[in-house]
């Protein structure tokens, strides 16, 4: 819900998100293939991990993406009130 603090013109980089996810898929599994030959369980362990936290990273970009740029939550979502405390 907008609460007209908000810039007109402010864009989410979701597609940027989405290109950098990629690249850090290709990294992550290139990472854990190269210390799983190399014989490093470690660090291959550890590549893993981020292959899985990029993937489900990436889920959640390409759902925000199709849900579009007219998203708004439902009547069950309460409005964000505003901060009272101003500086």
């Amino acid at each position: 819900m907008r609460t007209g603090s908000e810039p007109v013109t402010a864009r989410s980089p979701l597609r940027m998100r989405f290109w950098l996810s990629v690249w850090g898929l290709i990294i992550t599994v290139a990472g854990t293939v190269a210390f799983a030959l190399a014989g490093r369980p470690g660090w291959a362990a550890a590549c893993a991990a981020l292959w899985l936290i990029t993937v489900i990273d990436m889920a959640l970009i390409l759902r925000h993406i199709r849900e579009g740029p007219r998203y708004q939550p439902g009547r069950d979502v309460p409005p964000y009130q505003p901060p009272d405390d101003r500086w």
